[in-house]
């Protein structure tokens, strides 16, 4: 089960917004950036990144979209909402496991100041 459809960044242009005017943030195996989009209703928008870099297999990228978009749906209720924010995997992140990217993901959001608190 993916994000909820309300909670998906897709376009090339909010893609391209968001690296281009986003802050970044970083840790071993991810990179996040992070945009604040002016309206305070909108839900947070989020995308994943991965490269071919990572890994050539589908397979393994496919593992990692899906463990990162479990840890996204545990968080998103905590996460302030009008972010636009992309989620960049990095090639080392081909051997890591969920818990590794579960403490990285929230390391990332509390600098960004996205989530608050625990």
């Amino acid at each position: 089960m993916g994000l909820p459809k309300a909670s998906r960044l897709k376009s090339s242009q909010d893609f391209r917004q968001v690296y281009e005017s986003g802050t970044k943030h970083d840790s071993a195996h991810l990179i996040l950036r992070a945009l604040l989009d002016s309206p305070q209703n909108q839900p947070t928008k989020i995308g994943i990144s991965i490269s071919q870099k990572v890994s050539k297999k589908a397979v393994v990228r496919n593992r990692i979209k899906r463990q990162l978009r479990a840890i996204l749906r545990e968080i998103l209720p905590k996460m302030s909402p009008g972010w636009k924010i992309v989620i960049i995997v990095r090639s080392s992140a081909a051997e890591c496991q969920f818990e590794h990217f579960l403490r990285e993901l929230k390391e990332l959001l509390l600098k960004a100041k996205i989530v608050h608190g625990n």
